[in-house]
């Protein structure tokens, strides 16, 4: 998961917004802010994974970041910390497409938010324990875009681009001149992200679309899962815009230094465990300069 408001990415921050993620789409709600809610999740509970029990704010049914069988990249790393710290996962259980999280408190608030965007500011963070970027998606056999690596390259002129609106790229679209062949695409009330993603997928594969920017978790997984065989290019090269590297983090209780060193620990300790589970989902792995991360030997 991953939570973005997109107008303030495109000024360099990020805010919570599903890792579209993802966590990328803005979601109009008459309640409160889903910031404000994890952050009384968060602090309303203490000490971190108390009597063997690590609490975890995720999405029941979000993949490739989560989902209630624990089939995602995110319950695998919610088990590995878990492991750890001689803990076992009990997950609180929210809709990411709502945009907001049931307010729960006492002893069922939250020791972890898997995939929070770093330096929001709202609640504290981990270190990051992956970077990625939005990938651009088109068909392998398609030769006017071999090689190519940045938006405002010219052979994307003229192209059928799909991609979310008021998303960090779309602004780059726009300044390349190559938003009025672009496809957005919304998210409707109550749809998961990632399930929309799946379709600018589809489009790409069939031909409708002659290319599509997802964010990379998203992209990567589903372009993995085409029948069509995808290439898959992070664009982390662009010179305007944000930076085009995010740092993922878990979101953690403020004030809580002790069980924030204990997580960070964890994510120091196991950072190749924690790149391989990743890579099993096809996830652009980067490093904070946004070279790619090389797979371990064993999955090779």
């Amino acid at each position: 998961m991953l939570w973005f408001e997109t107008s303030e990415m495109a000024q360099g921050s990020a805010l919570p917004f599903t890792a579209l993620i993802a966590r990328l789409a803005l979601r109009l709600v008459s309640c409160w802010p889903r910031g404000a809610l994890l952050a009384l999740l968060l602090v309303a509970a203490g000490g971190g994974a108390e009597a063997g029990t690590l609490r975890v704010c995720a999405d029941p049914d979000n993949m490739p970041f989560s989902n209630a069988k624990g089939e995602g990249f995110e319950n695998k790393l919610a088990e590995l910390i878990a492991a750890k710290l001689d803990a076992t996962v009990d997950y609180v259980w929210f809709s990411e497409s709502s945009g907001y999280v049931p307010n729960v408190v006492g002893d069922k608030a939250c020791d972890l938010v898997m995939g929070y965007a770093q330096g929001t500011g709202l609640i504290d963070d981990s270190n990051p324990y992956y970077y990625t970027s939005y990938v651009l998606i088109y068909r392998q056999d398609d030769a006017n875009l071999a090689g190519v690596e940045r938006l405002s390259d010219p052979r994307l002129k003229g192209k059928r681009i799909g991609l979310f609106a008021r998303t960090p790229p779309a602004s780059l679209l726009a300044l390349y001149g190559l938003a009025a062949d672009a496809e957005p695409f919304e998210i409707n009330a109550g749809q998961s992200a990632s399930k929309a993603a799946e379709r600018v997928i589809e489009e790409i594969a069939t031909g409708k679309l002659d290319a599509g920017i997802l964010w990379g978790p998203v992209g990567g997984y589903f372009a993995q899962r085409s029948s069509v065989p995808l290439t898959l290019v992070p664009l982390v090269k662009e010179t305007v815009g944000p930076r085009p590297v995010y740092g993922i983090t878990l979101g953690l209780r403020p004030n809580d230094p002790q069980w924030k060193h204990q997580v960070n620990k964890v994510i120091a300790e196991n950072e190749r465990a924690i790149d391989d589970i990743l890579q099993g989902y096809n996830v652009p792995v980067l490093d904070a300069q946004g070279n790619p991360v090389a797979p371990s030997t064993a999955d090779r």
